[in-house]
């Protein structure tokens, strides 16, 4: 098994590169693996993804059960895991730092912490208490016995305050901070993504499944774009699957659905080689 450093510095390398990559966001073990089998490098938690497996909404998984969520994705294959963490599940500082211990424990080896407080009326952290909130998830990362990469993330597109000096001038903070990798979910066009990057001299990610800019990987690459990643976008492609199935037996009385399905041979020939790739000892 490679160990967490090995996986660490790994990843680490991937963003030193400065060749693009896709991080894909698997919800469950099965889809974690299904990735690793289609020979992505490295993965990325959804936790809307996960949410929605345990038939609640985004942001409803409490930190306790999360860390067991990324302790079985982080031990499901050989690949770096990074985890979307959330704001850290708390306000202050110390939560952030406290959760980037604690996904480090769970076996993962990046994290990202975002800026949105999970309150209607007020949805983004005040600046000066954001970049607080970085530098902390900055300090516990650095205090780790290997290198875990930091992503922050600024989330006023995705809390309908499409701002694109404000985003940029909250990641240039969290890049001032220490953060590693910086991320604006929802940008909408290839003129704001491209202000973002330009604006920044750290690795950006950009995410991929949201209504609004669709554009290939190679055009993002082009923009100057060195990770993608598409969130809880696999999870809802499976879900509108199931949901289009349950209507068509329910409205319908058909099963036509079947004949877009993977074969159950083919379901048990490939997990049983990821068992027997990636079996724990014992």
């Amino acid at each position: 098994m490679t160990t967490q450093s090995d996986k660490a510095r790994q990843f680490q390398s991937y963003h030193a590169a400065g060749e693009a990559f896709i991080i894909p966001n698997p919800y469950d073990i099965g889809t974690a693996r299904l990735l690793a089998l289609a020979g992505f490098k490295a993965l990325a938690t959804s936790s809307a993804g996960y949410a929605f497996t345990r038939g609640l909404p985004d942001n409803a998984i409490g930190r306790a059960q999360m860390m067991l969520h990324l302790a079985e994705i982080a031990g499901a294959t050989d690949l770096p895991v990074s985890a979307d963490l959330e704001n850290g599940f708390g306000d202050a500082p110390e939560d952030c730092a406290e959760t980037i211990r604690q996904a480090a424990a769970a076996g993962v080896v990046g994290g990202s912490i975002e800026d949105w407080t999970g309150h209607d009326d007020a949805p983004i952290y005040p600046f000066e208490v954001a970049v607080e909130r970085v530098r902390a998830a900055v300090e516990a990362a650095r205090s780790l016995p290997f290198p875990f990469t930091l992503t922050a993330r600024a989330e006023n597109y995705l809390t309908g305050r499409p701002d694109l000096d404000d985003t940029i001038r909250r990641l240039q903070a969290y890049q001032e901070a220490g953060a590693d990798v910086l991320y604006a979910p929802g940008l909408k066009t290839r003129e704001e993504i491209a202000a973002v990057v330009n604006a920044l001299d750290r690795p950006v990610n950009v995410l991929m499944g949201l209504q609004g800019v669709v554009l290939s990987f190679d055009e993002l690459r082009a923009l100057g774009v060195r990770r993608v990643s598409v969130g809880g976008s696999l999870a809802r492609a499976a879900l509108g699957a199931f949901q289009r199935a349950a209507r068509e037996m329910r409205e319908h009385g058909t099963f036509d659905f079947t004949k877009e399905g993977a074969s159950g041979s083919e379901m048990n020939q490939l997990f049983t080689e990821a068992d027997q790739k990636w079996r724990k000892p014992g």
